[in-house]
């Protein structure tokens, strides 16, 4: 157990080369990952019911003890990337399904990478976590009405359907999981430190077929939808940070929010774009995907580097003792 464990973290750590070594091998390689894309959802349930047995009550105390600052990033997880996907599609003329694509990703939730990013920044990282699990949970109803507002100019949109397809591979498996880990805690609390790996080999699965299946549409677009994928997020990251900073929060929950608003749950805009619209629809996700999993680290790296002052002890009367 102690060697998967060791496994586990060693492929946590390294999350980002193994995402990019697997999209360049099945960009040149398509055969040996196109038979993955029937299973995308399932690889999706899988993660988000390891995200749920990662789950407990005290995740959510952020929300009590700070609402300030968790209101603050959910809204702007929600208003600012896809506000964001809207105007690049919009100003860069992409074709309709590219565009919906950058939209669908841009409405998504933030990914579970942002709560690693958050702690490697020196962020707050409980603020991370409880905002990544109300922004999931939040997702069956925001994520479909986003979608059908902002991307029906391209194409039809059928909330509905996306509505219980969202149900069906995130908030049941999260509900799961989080029940399992009440029920049997031990148990769990024994086996979470490999879920690392299952994630780890979920969303490099899922961003591998993606690319595999649309090696000719990469080819054809590739570099207009990375430029505009790379915008999306490098703007998502700054606009998040400066709103933090306009509302005077402190600098850890400034980079918390910032990371949360930039780093998006690609593999789910992936599976929704190719259940409901095309698979030139999930390219946008796929190399959201490649691409957060580059910015974040190298954001994440250069901020904790920095040196952050810390307060000095207080007595009770709140003075500096």
């Amino acid at each position: 157990m102690k060697t998967l464990e060791k496994v586990s973290s060693f492929a946590g750590n390294t999350f980002a080369v193994w995402v990019i070594l697997f999209a360049i091998l099945s960009f040149f390689l398509p055969g040996g990952f196109t038979w993955i894309a029937p299973h995308i959802a399932l690889l999706l349930g899988i993660i988000m019911f390891g995200m749920g047995l990662t789950l407990s009550l005290s995740d959510f105390k952020a929300v009590f003890q700070a609402p300030k600052s968790v209101l603050i990033a959910v809204l702007a997880q929600f208003i600012i990337m896809p506000l964001l996907a809207y105007g690049l599609a919009t100003i860069f003329q992409l074709p309709a399904e590219v565009a919906v694509g950058v939209i669908l990703v841009g409405c998504c939730p933030g990914g579970t990478a942002s709560n690693v990013m958050t702690f490697l920044a020196k962020g707050n990282t409980a603020l991370s976590v409880s905002v990544t699990a109300v922004s999931t949970l939040l997702a069956p109803i925001l994520t479909p009405a986003l979608t059908l507002l902002l991307a029906s100019k391209w194409l039809p949109v059928s909330a509905g359907s996306m509505f219980l397809s969202i149900v069906k591979i995130v908030l049941v498996p999260i509900v799961l999981g989080i029940v399992i880990r009440l029920l049997f805690r031990k148990q769990v609390e024994k086996s979470v430190a490999v879920l690392p790996l299952v994630s780890v080999i979920g969303i490099v699965a899922v961003a591998s077929a993606v690319v595999a299946v649309n090696t000719e549409n990469i080819v054809k677009e590739g570099l207009l939808i990375f430029a505009v994928v790379v915008l999306h997020n490098c703007l998502g990251l700054a606009l998040g940070f400066v709103l933090g900073k306009l509302l005077k929060l402190d600098l850890r929950d400034q980079k918390a929010v910032s990371i949360e608003v930039g780093m998006q749950n690609s593999g789910l805009g992936s599976t929704l774009a190719l259940a409901h619209f095309s698979p030139i629809a999930a390219v946008p996700s796929a190399i959201f995907s490649v691409w957060h999993n580059i910015s974040g680290p190298v954001l994440a790296t250069w901020w904790g580097k920095s040196d952050e002052p810390i307060d000095p002890p207080k007595d009770k009367r709140g003075k500096t003792a």
